[in-house]
């Protein structure tokens, strides 16, 4: 089983940047599949990015501003975000599943979450 502690969140301003940090601990990364998800309020919780052995893959309304990246060594994963809208306010949640090709987009895919982490981007 694989433990997931998100941080970094935060307020910013619109246009401005933050990173996500999701560290794991009781199994290597490496044999995971690694998302990103986040929820507003109100709202469902959506995909935003994962990373599996096939690559990276995101969601349309991030793809071009965030990206996804994984240092096995530090057992972290990572989301850069950039160019950040209000639109992107929202609690981030890092998830795993077990390690696939593609990676899966669909919450209900992913067996490990973290506790979230709250992002409010102000205009």
């Amino acid at each position: 089983q694989v433990q997931l502690v998100e941080s970094g969140g935060g307020l910013v301003q619109a246009g401005g940047s933050l990173r996500l940090s999701c560290a794991a601990s009781g199994r290597t990364i490496s044999r995971y599949t690694m998302g990103w998800f986040r929820q507003a309020p109100g709202k469902e919780r959506e995909f935003v990015a994962a990373i599996s052995w096939g690559g990276t893959t995101y969601a349309d309304s991030v793809k071009g501003r965030f990206t996804i990246s994984r240092e096995d060594a530090k057992n972290t994963v990572y989301l850069q975000m950039s160019s950040l809208k209000p639109e992107d306010t929202a609690v981030y949640y890092c998830a795993a599943a077990e390690a696939t090709w593609a990676a899966p987009r669909t919450s209900n895919d992913y067996n490990y979450w973290g506790q979230g982490t709250q992002v409010t981007v102000s205009s």
